[in-house]
């Protein structure tokens, strides 16, 4: 699959079939790889690419801070290098997040968004549950370290407790292999302390308020898929409500049981859903196929 040089390093991605660019962007701690068996059960004409996040998967792994706006910046440069105009995007999780703010950013290059399990709005620490409280200081504290960097832990949590179905040693063993020492996990950690609450860390707050404009005045097409049965949901009923009352042009669809890892557990039905929506709105080729 391809890898494209972008700036000082390089950005791989997987890409299959041809027409309207679709561009999938994962989240933590995950990669291309998240997206697997949910394009191929897409049934779009339409080119579908789904990136690593720079220093994530099987991109390459430059020096940096790792911060929101560092992982923009390669995805901006990616889009560059590719010639990519007037793409949907798909973003899970912090890939979401992306997608919304470069949406923000490049308004004239984005026909319509789709995402899940995603940060819509900023947040409060009176927001979160006991558990994810809990998670959320243990991340921001010194024990973040440990449970991210000094371990398989984070991510062995992620897709064994964030998803309905824990996956198999194989499947874990591909996720675990772009991080193989501490410093290779460092994005993993970053992005674990960059859930924007009570206004910190105040650059992601900024970009997360930044794009919350855009979602609730933009007239490009929105989809949210929600799914149920799991307590690790980002999006539960209550965010749902928030978005149908204020993102524009937004459809939701319901995709079943799933945990926040979602794409792991409902592939089919969310490139069903997917599907459907594009075609609704003419997205990836003729609505009438």
């Amino acid at each position: 699959m391809p890898e494209t040089t972008v700036l000082d390093s390089t950005m791989y991605h997987e890409e299959a079939g041809s027409g309207p660019a679709f561009v999938f962007l994962h989240g933590n701690p995950g990669s291309s790889r998240l997206w697997r068996n949910v394009l191929p059960a897409l049934d779009l004409p339409a080119r579908l690419l789904a990136p690593d996040l720079i220093g994530m998967g099987r991109s390459g792994k430059p020096d940096l801070p790792y911060r929101f706006a560092d992982h923009a910046r390669y995805l901006d440069a990616w889009f560059d290098r590719l010639g990519l105009d007037e793409v949907v995007l798909v973003g899970h999780d912090w890939g979401g997040s992306l997608a919304f703010d470069r949406a923000a950013r490049h308004p004239d290059r984005v026909r319509g968004v789709a995402f899940l399990e995603t940060i819509v709005r900023p947040m409060s620490w009176a927001e979160l549950g006991e558990g994810p409280r809990a998670r959320a200081e243990a991340m921001r504290g010194p024990q973040g370290e440990a449970l991210v960097l000094d371990s398989d832990f984070f991510l062995d949590s992620a897709y064994t407790g964030g998803v309905l179905h824990p996956l198999a040693e194989a499947d874990l063993d591909a996720y675990r292999a772009p991080y193989p020492t501490r410093k290779s996990r460092r994005p993993l950690l970053e992005w674990a302390r960059s859930l924007p609450l009570d206004g910190e860390p105040a650059d992601v707050a900024e970009r997360v308020s930044g794009y919350g404009n855009w979602l609730a005045t933009s007239d490009v097409p929105k989809l949210l898929l929600t799914f149920d049965s799991s307590p690790t949901l980002l999006i539960g009923p209550e965010q749902a409500e928030w978005c149908a009352a204020h993102l524009a042009a937004l459809e939701t669809e319901h995709c079943g049981p799933a945990g926040h890892h979602a794409p792991e557990d409902r592939p089919d039905a969310i490139a069903s859903a997917i599907t459907r929506w594009a075609r609704r709105h003419a997205l990836g080729g003729d609505p009438a196929r």
